[in-house]
């Protein structure tokens, strides 16, 4: 509609533009030929004049044939004098409606541009930012050249030393075994969670070079976030490898769709990350961990890649159906609040004895705080923060439900 009411409007201004300049151009020349056709009929009929007195014998002839001359000599000039103006009004109106047409044509390419371009990029041919974007992807840092430049951090001080003692002992099992798939996995978890990024990253590699083709698209996916963290963000090839391996095994893997969109975003294919970043926003659980950072970065993302687009509504996770409100409202205040502690206590002993989702152990933590709870929801995120060792997207999204229940930094 915004489209249709431009060009309605620019059709407007460009009929009132040439109707007000032929209107000009026409009161011109109808004064330029009044004022022609004037002179001539006075010069005529000073002709007619002398003619006749020269047939009286008022006037000598060789006078009237002096006068004659004159006054047709005045009739010529004037008769010139009215065609050269002529043209020159035509010619300056004419040109003013051109002027008006070129105005209103600019401002309907900057419109369409601002509309349909992409003001944010340079002013460069597609297939030359198309061919810069494949050439930036080619010669990229290696993983090896990335971690090189990312600062050494100290080591965290505020770790318990219990804690640290098992570490070791973990370290030397996995040295002493280096088949032990659950040491590796083990190791990696919690070598992420101490922040020992390039030693989680290391494990986890390894545990999926034992697991071979039996290595599933999350395996592949958690040493892609490793990889990715221990560069301080950034993809290299060696991980975008990683992540296009995680996709050939489950193309509708979250964890590996953000990332392959954010490397695109890194070599400028904005586009390209839109296109999937919008699928995955689309396709996913309100309360799936990269649905907060997607919604926080799309917009940026589809002013660069020249899209106008609008988030969708905020969705939420769905909650007690209206039975269950209905039911809890006949109960006495401790009837409800053994109701309410005995669904938390399911939960978490279903998370402690299956496992499941980052989003399903945050509801646990805001959960427990909200009952009261908070050493257990403290617990809970220190157990939950081991579990998803090493994975940016899920640890983000429980680290901010552990802030709001104010069991988190």
């Amino acid at each position: 509609m915004e489209v249709w009411g431009f060009w309605a409007a620019a059709a407007i201004l460009v009929a009132g533009i040439v109707a007000t300049l032929l209107r000009a151009m026409v009161s011109a020349r109808a004064e330029t030929r009044g004022a022609r056709d004037f002179d001539l009929a006075v010069y005529r009929d000073q002709l007619t004049e002398i003619e006749r007195d020269i047939a009286r014998g008022t006037i000598p002839a060789e006078e009237g044939t002096r006068l004659r001359t004159e006054i047709q000599r005045r009739l010529l000039d004037a008769d010139r004098t009215a065609r050269k103006t002529a043209p020159a009004t035509e010619t300056r109106a004419g040109t003013a409606v051109v002027a008006g047409l070129i105005a209103v044509a600019m401002a309907a390419g900057v419109y369409g541009y601002w509309q349909l371009g992409a003001p944010g990029y340079p002013d460069m041919p597609l297939q030359a930012r198309f061919a810069l974007s494949e050439e930036l992807r080619t010669n990229r840092p290696t993983q090896a050249e990335a971690e090189a430049q990312i600062p050494i951090s100290p080591p965290r001080s505020d770790i318990d030393p219990s804690y640290l003692e098992l570490m070791t002992k973990l370290r030397q099992a996995v040295q002493d075994r280096p088949d032990d798939q659950r040491g590796l996995e083990l190791l990696a978890r919690n070598e992420a969670a101490m922040g020992n990024l390039t030693a989680a990253k290391d494990a986890q590699a390894a545990l999926l070079a034992l697991r071979g083709n039996a290595a599933t698209a999350e395996d592949h996916a958690a040493l892609a976030e490793l990889m990715i963290m221990s560069a301080g963000g950034y993809v290299s090839p060696e991980a975008e490898q990683v992540l296009a391996r995680s996709l050939a095994l489950d193309p509708a893997n979250g964890t590996a769709r953000y990332y392959t969109g954010t490397m695109f975003a890194q070599i400028g294919r904005f586009d390209r990350t839109f296109i999937l970043w919008r699928r995955l926003l689309e396709q996913s659980p309100p309360d799936a961990p990269w649905v907060a950072p997607l919604r926080a970065q799309l917009p940026d993302v589809a002013d660069r890649a020249g899209v106008r687009y609008t988030l969708p509504p905020a969705a939420t996770a769905p909650g007690p159906t209206g039975a269950d409100i209905a039911a809890a409202a006949e109960m006495t205040a401790q009837d409800r609040q053994a109701m309410i502690e005995g669904m938390v206590d399911q939960l978490g002993a279903r998370l402690a004895q299956d496992g499941g989702p980052a989003e399903d152990w945050a509801r646990l933590i805001t959960s427990l705080a909200q009952i009261g709870r908070t050493e257990q929801a403290r617990e809970i995120y220190a157990e939950a923060q081991t579990r998803f060792a090493g994975r940016t997207v899920e640890l983000s999204g429980l680290r901010q439900a552990a802030v709001e229940a104010g069991v988190g930094e």
